[in-house]
C-alpha cells in the first residue's frame, strides 16, 4: 500500500491537476467572449441557433452595430473588473473557514465512529491523509481503500476499519439523497434542467443516472453492514480462492470475523451515536458546498434564492466529479463548474477565474499538506 503514496505518483498528480487547470484557463482566455453592457456597446445579438439563450462565447450570434448593448471582452477587461474589496476578502476568508469546518466535521465523525479510539491528533492525520488519497485518486475510485489502510495503521482492526469506511460512504450518500428533495422544494426541476439544448438534456440524464446509482449503493452498503455482513465476508473469502488472491485468505478470515463483530456492535448503538455521526456528516457536506457559494459571492451579487440555486447546481457538479476518471476530478471539476455556474455572470473569463480560485481553496491544499504529512506519518507507522 505504501507504493500508492510513491513520490512520483504524488508529483505526477499535482502536475496533472495544474496542467489541466492551466490548459482550461489558457483555452478560455484565447476564445472570443462577449458581455452585456449598460454603456454604448459595439455589437448586437441575434439568436442564430434559436435556443432563446444568449451564447456569450459564440461569435456567430453577435454582429457589429451602432449603439449596441454588447461588447467584446478581453483579458485586460476582466482583470480590471475584478475588484478586491473588503467584501471579497471577507467571502474568500469565509470560504477557507468552510474548508476548515468540513475537515473538523470529518474529524468529529471519525472519532464518533471509532468511539474516540482516535485522539484529535490521530483523527487529524487520518482525515488529511484520507483527503490526500482522494485527491490523488480518480473520482470514480475515491480513497476508500487507502482509508482502510490508514485506519488499520492507527491500530483499528481491518474488519472495523472496513465497516467504518462503509458507514461513512453510507452517511455521505444518504445526505446526498435527502438533500435533493430539499433543493427541489425551492427550485423546480425545469429550472435546474431546462432541456433547452442537448447539453442540458445530457446533464439531466447524467444527474438522474448518478442519483439512481448512489441510491443503489446506499442500499447495498446498508445491507452489507447491518443485515448480511456474514454473507459479504464469505463472498470476499471466496474471491480470495482465486490463484492471484489466495495469499490473502488468512487475512480475509480475520476480516470476516471482525466485520461481523463490528456489525453487531453498530446495530446496538444508541440514537445519540447515529445522530452525532449524521450531524457531523451534514456539517461536513454543508461546509463543502458553501465554499463555492462564498467564492461566487466574493465577486458577484448573489441573492438568497441564488444561493439555494447554486446549492442545487452543486448536486449536479458533485455527480460529475464522482464519475471523473482523472485524479481529484481535475479538468472535469473546472469544466463542469464553468458549464453550471456560467449563468451567474455574462463574463466567462470571470467564471473560469472563479473556478481556479475554488480549486485553489478546496483541492490543491490537500496535495500540499498530504505530501508534507505523509512521509512523517509513514515513518512513525513503519
Amino acid at each position: 500500500m505504501n507504493s500508492a503514496f510513491a513520490s512520483w505518483k504524488i508529483y505526477l498528480a499535482i502536475l496533472f491537476g495544474l496542467s489541466i487547470t492551466g490548459y482550461l484557463l489558457f483555452n478560455s482566455l484565447n476564445q472570443t467572449h462577449f458581455i452585456q453592457t449598460t454603456q454604448q456597446g459595439t455589437h448586437c445579438w441575434k439568436d442564430v441557433n434559436h435556443n432563446n439563450k444568449i451564447d456569450y462565447s459564440d461569435s456567430q450570434e453577435f454582429y457589429s452595430c451602432k449603439n449596441g448593448t454588447f461588447k467584446q471582452e478581453e483579458l485586460n477587461d476582466i482583470i480590471t473588473e475584478i475588484s478586491w474589496t473588503s467584501s471579497s476578502i471577507f467571502w474568500l476568508f469565509l470560504a477557507i473557514l468552510c474548508m476548515v469546518g468540513r475537515d473538523f466535521a470529518y474529524m468529529l465523525r471519525i472519532r464518533i465512529l471509532t468511539k474516540k479510539q482516535l485522539t484529535w491528533k490521530k483523527a487529524f492525520n487520518v482525515i488529511l491523509l484520507w483527503e490526500f488519497a482522494s485527491a490523488l485518486s480518480p473520482g470514480v475510485v475515491g480513497g476508500a481503500t487507502v482509508a482502510m489502510f490508514i485506519l488499520n495503521k492507527e491500530k483499528i482492526n481491518l474488519g472495523r476499519s472496513t465497516a467504518i469506511v462503509m458507514i461513512t460512504a453510507l452517511l455521505d450518500n444518504l445526505f446526498f439523497i435527502l438533500l435533493i428533495p430539499f433543493v427541489f422544494f425551492f427550485i423546480s426541476s425545469d429550472l435546474l434542467f431546462p432541456n433547452a439544448t442537448w447539453v442540458d438534456k445530457s446533464i439531466s440524464l447524467v444527474f438522474w443516472g448518478g442519483f439512481g446509482i448512489i441510491a443503489l449503493v446506499c442500499v447495498l452498503l446498508f445491507i452489507s453492514v447491518f443485515l448480511y455482513p456474514k454473507a459479504i465476508g464469505q463472498l470476499l473469502y471466496k474471491l480470495c480462492r482465486l490463484p492471484f488472491l489466495n495469499k490473502f485468505q488468512d487475512k480475509m478470515l480475520s476480516l470476516q470475523h471482525d466485520l461481523q463483530l463490528t456489525s453487531t456492535e453498530m446495530k446496538q448503538e444508541n440514537k445519540r451515536f447515529w445522530l452525532g455521526s449524521f450531524g457531523a456528516t451534514i456539517l461536513s457536506w454543508t461546509s463543502r458546498y458553501l465554499v463555492i457559494n462564498c467564492v461566487l459571492a466574493a465577486f458577484l451579487p448573489i441573492s438568497f434564492f441564488n444561493h439555494i440555486f447554486i446549492l442545487g447546481k452543486q448536486l449536479v457538479l458533485w455527480i460529475f466529479m464522482l464519475i471523473s476518471p482523472t485524479p481529484g476530478a481535475s479538468g472535469i471539476a473546472e469544466f463542469a463548474f464553468g458549464e453550471l455556474m456560467g449563468e451567474f455572470s455574462s463574463s466567462i473569463l470571470l467564471i473560469v477565474a472563479l473556478a481556479v480560485i475554488w480549486r485553489l481553496i478546496s483541492y490543491f491544499p490537500y496535495l500540499l499538506i498530504g505530501s508534507i504529512l505523509l512521509p512523517k506519518w509513514l515513518q512513525k507507522k513503519a
